[in-house]
């Protein structure tokens, strides 16, 4: 299975929600939105709830020690990945975006490439732009570019997968290693939030 193709069913996933995953995105947004409304105050909330539960992730699976490293840094990856696309996805919703259009979904991938979202976009042939949020995206993304967009971040998650190994080392000491793993989470949805905001305004 190829890494779009995993990105797709996590999306998918998200979307649809299903029991022990949670609410779909649209119902983890509209709880929100029922609350609070459209506003900053209903992402905020929404995101700081996501963090915490991605940071427990992370805390989980790093208690095993290195007996278990083989097998909980898989599961911390796509836990953890799951986490961060439902709370991007439920800032487009909290901000009026139709989470089930092929533009959305593929704005809500290129929030997960961090600085790498220019060198995405120049390989699905977008090569001039210098804004990235939806209103400029979204008319410019065609099925072909959004399949390209998939393929490219799902390519930089499989390096991304690699280098988020070396932090996860603290593993080999039980404890420590749920704290080290947490703490990664935490600082990692925190900069997929402030993205999501700035890309969907």
């Amino acid at each position: 299975m190829n890494t779009s193709t995993v990105l797709n069913n996590i999306y998918n996933l998200a979307v649809t929600g299903n029991g022990s995953f949670g609410d779909s995105i649209q119902e983890l947004a509209d709880e929100y939105v029922e609350r609070y409304g459209r506003t900053e105050k209903a992402i905020d909330k929404m995101v700081s709830n996501q963090r915490l539960k991605c940071t427990a992730t992370g805390f989980v699976t790093g208690l095993g020690g290195f007996v278990t490293l083989p097998i909980t840094i898989p599961a911390d990856i796509a836990s953890s990945l799951y986490i961060e696309i439902r709370m991007i996805a439920a800032v487009a919703a909290i901000r009026g975006y139709d989470i089930n259009s092929d533009e959305v979904k593929t704005l809500v991938y290129l929030c997960i490439v961090g600085n790498s979202v220019g060198d995405v976009l120049k390989q699905a042939g977008l090569k001039s732009l210098t804004n990235y949020t939806a209103k400029v995206l979204i008319p410019k993304i065609s099925k072909s570019i959004a399949e390209k967009i998939a393929k490219n971040v799902g390519n930089k998650l499989l390096l991304k997968t690699s280098t988020k190994v070396l932090p996860k080392l603290g593993k080999m000491v039980p404890v420590i290693g749920g704290v080290v793993s947490g703490a990664y989470n935490y600082a990692e949805v925190s900069a997929y939030a402030k993205v999501a905001k700035d890309r969907f305004n």
